[in-house]
């Protein structure tokens, strides 16, 4: 949450409000929201997704993006969109408006951190390595090495590596979230 969590502070000043208030209306404790925003918690991304509609801002806009189209290996821009024991990565710049494309690699039980819906149509994972086990609107799938799976990003998902090794996924979310006009998350649940 390091960087992400200073962009949170930024937002909030900026918005004038203070964490008494965003932690209220995110619901979570003043405390919890002043350790996320010094990058000193891990956040769950339904819970992140709250506190940026507390603050009035996208998951998106926390996001950081490449600043060319191509993107070599290990040098996507890092991703904290929230989640536990995960390492994550944008592929695809800003100025991408058709998909967005993140890898994520996870440790054993590493994971999303509980459901939420994203304010996009569609999103595609495909399994690299490992496994994932993902709950889609209360149906949960294994996915091993070589697997994929579609569905609609505002049904209610959560994932998490149920393995004892690494898993790693590629995510491909259409249209793009933290895009100028698809920057709106929706409420986690």
């Amino acid at each position: 949450m390091g960087r992400a969590g200073a962009r949170l502070r930024e937002f909030r000043t900026q918005r004038r409000l203070s964490l008494t208030e965003v932690a209220a209306r995110a619901e979570v404790t003043k405390g919890f929201l002043s350790l996320a925003e010094r990058g000193m918690t891990n956040v769950s991304v339904p819970v992140l997704m709250r506190i940026c509609d507390a603050v009035g801002i996208g998951i998106g806009d926390l996001f950081e993006y490449p600043t060319a189209p191509i993107v070599r290996s290990g040098a996507g821009a890092p991703l904290e969109m929230g989640g536990h024991d995960v390492r994550e990565e944008l592929l695809t710049p800003k100025s991408e408006r058709h998909v967005q494309v993140m890898h994520t690699v996870m440790r054993p039980g590493g994971g999303s951190g509980g459901a939420y819906r994203l304010d996009a149509t569609t999103i595609f994972v495909y399994v690299l390595k490992g496994a994932l086990s993902i709950t889609v609107d209360g149906q949960t799938t294994l996915l091993d090495t070589g697997d994929s799976m579609t569905f609609g990003a505002t049904q209610l998902h959560d994932w998490h590596n149920p393995t004892d090794g690494e898993a790693e996924v590629l995510w491909t979310i259409a249209p793009p979230v933290g895009a100028e006009d698809f920057s709106a998350a929706l409420r986690g649940s």
